[in-house]
């Protein structure tokens, strides 16, 4: 079927990213794969090409696009290349964090982050996670103290994208010690260089080599009260008022990649010769193809509907979180499929299915595990079918 998801204005931006990734990112991967970061010069370059930023709102210097599916075409281009590990990080600065600053931000703290990540000369993060809390956002353990007319923040966080580039970082912290669960959480803008505010080591992950990994300290830090971003103990709400956009970008992330997963294999079995034929003319191997092209058409379906919705303002948490769950698992299922249809050569990093196989494998588990998914789902099934009596 014809997808009808895009115009020939998306079809315009497309080319543009894609001569982007061609020409600043893709010559570059190999080597912020081995140093462990990407060149902040690429981030610049991104935002003078109009690859990030164009989001943001006008006054700030972005172009005012609320398009989800801008987004998207971004991270289609992104999986064909195998180049995920190098731009990842655009998720967390480019698309959460400035969507809390217009969300929730006062004007000050619009006027003074909003510019810099248009421009590409602020690279920001989001610090939810903790050593001893993973997914369990209520059992936020980092505290934030009023003193004065500042917060004393003290805590450590953990798995932060972008943690050694940040320029900035939205951290999550309980300021009601005695309310109950999610309640009493608030969100706080941290500067680097602010006393007490420590980057940990880049952590060695399984894949996304490029992308900065790091855990975060903070031992009395303090921050006046114009950091603290949106309202006082409210900070797991607007969390939740954000969830359909972050996990938006995991599911069209993982459809992306499914996609060219498939596409990679589809044209090596065609091409590698074996048994007089090629491995593609085996029944076996026309089999599995023909599975996981159909599921990956059927979750195309589901995720642009979402997008639309996205759009529209009326997706919700719950449909977010299935496309979550089913785009990242199917992703990870299609890229092993897929690598052992390449034989020896799919262990080969020279060959993009590799790289995928190494890097994919966090999408069922960052956002939300797929199990935290299917809980979020089960709950909302049981609220609406239990019928107590």
């Amino acid at each position: 079927m014809k997808r009808e998801l895009y115009d020939e204005d998306h079809e315009d931006f497309r080319r543009t990213v894609a001569a982007f990734f061609d020409k600043e990112v893709v010559p570059h991967q190999d080597r912020w794969e081995e140093q462990g970061v990407v060149d902040r010069s690429m981030w610049k370059a991104a935002a003078e090409a109009g690859v990030i930023g164009f989001s943001l709102p006008e006054k700030y210097g972005g172009g005012g696009v609320t398009d989800y599916r801008f987004e998207m075409i971004r991270g289609e281009e992104s999986a064909r290349r195998g180049i995920a590990s190098s731009v990842s990080g655009w998720g967390v600065s480019d698309g959460i964090v400035p969507g809390y600053l217009t969300g929730f931000g006062s004007e000050h703290l619009q006027d003074k982050y909003l510019p810099g990540l248009a421009a590409g000369d602020l690279i920001g993060a989001i610090a939810m996670t903790e050593p001893g809390a993973g997914s369990d956002l209520q059992n936020i353990r980092t505290r934030a103290v009023k003193d004065g007319d500042d917060w004393v923040i003290d805590g450590s966080k953990t798995f932060i994208t972008n943690g050694q580039t940040c320029d900035f970082v939205i951290v999550v912290a309980r300021t009601d010690p005695d309310a109950p669960g999610s309640r009493g959480t608030s969100l706080f803008i941290v500067d680097e260089g602010t006393p007490g505010f420590t980057k940990g080591r880049n952590l060695d992950k399984v894949g996304l080599a490029a992308q900065d990994t790091s855990e975060l300290s903070f031992e009395s830090v303090r921050v006046p009260d114009s950091q603290l971003l949106g309202q006082l103990n409210e900070g797991f709400i607007h969390l939740m008022m954000n969830l359909p956009y972050e996990r938006m970008g995991i599911a069209s992330g993982g459809l992306a990649g499914a996609r060219a997963a498939f596409r990679w294999t589809a044209e090596y079995v065609f091409s590698r010769q074996a048994y007089g034929g090629t491995i593609g003319d085996l029944q076996a191997t026309q089999f599995e193809l023909a599975e996981l092209e159909a599921r990956i058409d059927m979750l195309e379906a589901y995720v642009d509907r979402c997008a639309l919705a996205l759009n529209a303002g009326t997706l919700t948490a719950i449909e977010a979180s299935k496309a979550k769950m089913l785009a990242a698992d199917l992703q990870i299922e299609v890229v092993s499929r897929g690598l052992q249809l390449h034989g020896g050569y799919g262990y080969m990093l020279e060959y993009p299915i590799a790289r995928a196989f190494r890097d994919s494998r966090i999408q069922s588990i960052y956002g939300g595990t797929s199990e935290v998914m299917k809980h979020i789902i089960g709950k909302d099934i049981r609220s609406r079918y239990r019928q107590d009596r």
